[in-house]
């Protein structure tokens, strides 16, 4: 056995994991995984490592796995952090501004506490105000049109592109008003929406644009990294996140000097170098310095999970493509996908067929989600602004079709082929196969 102090687990593995960072032969068929793996089991005999596999539920997530890879590097983390008892805009938090504006390849990133926080600090920035208008996707996550509410404006939605889930610029353009104030694009899933005739109209309509780049941390639209094409852009460190913290936490991305000040100054109750002198209102709305310690660790391996959700992705469309009634994710030209969801639609049935193949995944231990299963002019919400079914036909659409598989870094191949294989009988099942 090789250094069984530093032995995570051992169990059978496929020929393409032979070569995997941490793997090293312990005897005839077997591995040793090391702590610097993705993936650990406790040390049990091959066959039952390999029932587990096959029987174990499969979840959304597996945070656990993840920490299991960093949880000395964290914890060192933390500790400098409660050595140094300095909790809010620390050494941590600048630190981490400064690494994430240049992975990001922003000039400036401010830290803030969530990144439904980042959105209503960004959109007051740009000058948002009670009775303008600001146009959003109708099919995303709530928070994006709710940090309009927030502000007192009003959310304008814009039907979709069904290949990317993302806004059509040309529904944009339709909903332009004189009291249209900004737009905020959302890169749903992980896929950048489509900047260019986005940014050319807003020039042309003299329209801010925040990009909501909560999901889409380290993506690519045409050679430029999403979050630093609009004056601003905004970042969420939910846990479920690419970049995940312990907590909330989120950051806005900027290249505006003049923005970046204020964007400080409005996390900080509108203070400047006098922390006792507000020159307007503002918020505490400020990302502390434990979550920044985090973050820091896990930005470093952000790179390499990225790549295996991509793997991942290419994986299960290879298994899936063939699968009648389901429609793979695409992935739009020039454009480099992170995955934060891997969403594919299941279609002919609408949200009762897609619902029962997703209880028949249930019964047979995996984990799925429905991002999203009503549209945003739909929610109780916004019931106010008259929205009715029919008025965004794709959203609308969408919400009734899509549904989302496993596809975090440290899935392991035989999982994979677990999931899709058991996604096509489910499929075959429900078309009485």
């Amino acid at each position: 056995m090789h250094q069984p102090a530093q032995e995570i687990g051992r169990r059978q593995v496929k020929p393409q994991e032979w070569n995997s960072p941490g793997a090293a032969l312990a005897g005839p068929g077997e591995f040793v995984f090391r702590r610097e793996c993705v993936y650990s089991f406790a040390t049990v005999p091959m066959a039952d490592a390999k029932a587990k596999i096959a029987s174990d539920p499969i979840p959304m997530l597996d945070l656990r796995a993840q920490y299991a890879t960093l949880r000395e590097e964290i914890r060192a983390a933390l500790d400098e952090v409660l050595e140094a008892q300095q909790f809010i805009l620390g050494p941590q938090g600048k630190a981490l501004e400064d690494e994430l504006s240049r992975f990001c390849g922003a000039r400036f990133a401010v830290g803030v506490a969530s990144g439904t926080d980042a959105l209503i600090l960004a959109l007051h920035a740009a000058g948002v105000r009670p009775g303008d208008e600001v146009i959003v996707p109708a099919f995303t996550y709530v928070a994006t049109a709710d940090a309009v509410s927030l502000l007192g404006a009003k959310p304008v939605f814009a039907d979709i592109l069904p290949g990317t889930f993302n806004i059509d610029p040309q529904q944009i353009e339709k909903h332009v008003t004189p009291r249209t104030k900004a737009t905020v694009p959302v890169h749903l899933f992980g896929q950048a929406a489509d900047m260019d005739p986005v940014l050319a109209l807003a020039a042309r309509r003299g329209l801010h644009v925040i990009e909501d780049n909560a999901q889409a941390i380290g993506a690519n639209y045409r050679g430029r990294t999403t979050g630093t094409m609009g004056e601003t852009g905004t970042l969420s460190f939910f846990p479920t996140k690419n970049l995940g913290g312990y907590g909330d936490g989120g950051m806005i991305l900027t290249n505006s000097p003049d923005l970046e000040r204020r964007l400080r100054s409005l996390r900080f109750h509108g203070t400047g170098a006098n922390r006792y002198i507000s020159d307007e209102q503002g918020w505490n709305s400020r990302l502390d310095e434990l979550q920044a310690a985090v973050l820091r660790v896990k930005l470093r391996h952000l790179q390499k999970w990225n790549a295996a959700r991509q793997e991942h992705a290419a994986r299960y469309n290879a298994l899936l493509k063939n699968v009648p009634g389901l429609t793979t994710p695409s992935v739009a030209a020039s454009c480099e996908h992170v995955f934060h969801q891997y969403t594919m639609r299941i279609s002919g049935g609408g949200a009762a067929r897609r619902d029962a193949v997703q209880k028949k995944l249930a019964a047979r231990g995996i984990a799925s989600t429905v991002y999203y299963p009503i549209p945003l002019h739909l929610q109780p919400m916004f019931a106010a602004l008259g929205h009715k079914a029919g008025d965004f036909p794709h959203a609308e659409r969408a919400a009734t079709e899509v549904l989302s598989l496993p596809i975090y870094p440290e899935l392991l191949p035989a999982q994979i082929e677990r999931v899709a294989e058991a996604l096509a009988a489910a499929l075959r099942e429900e078309s009485g196969g």
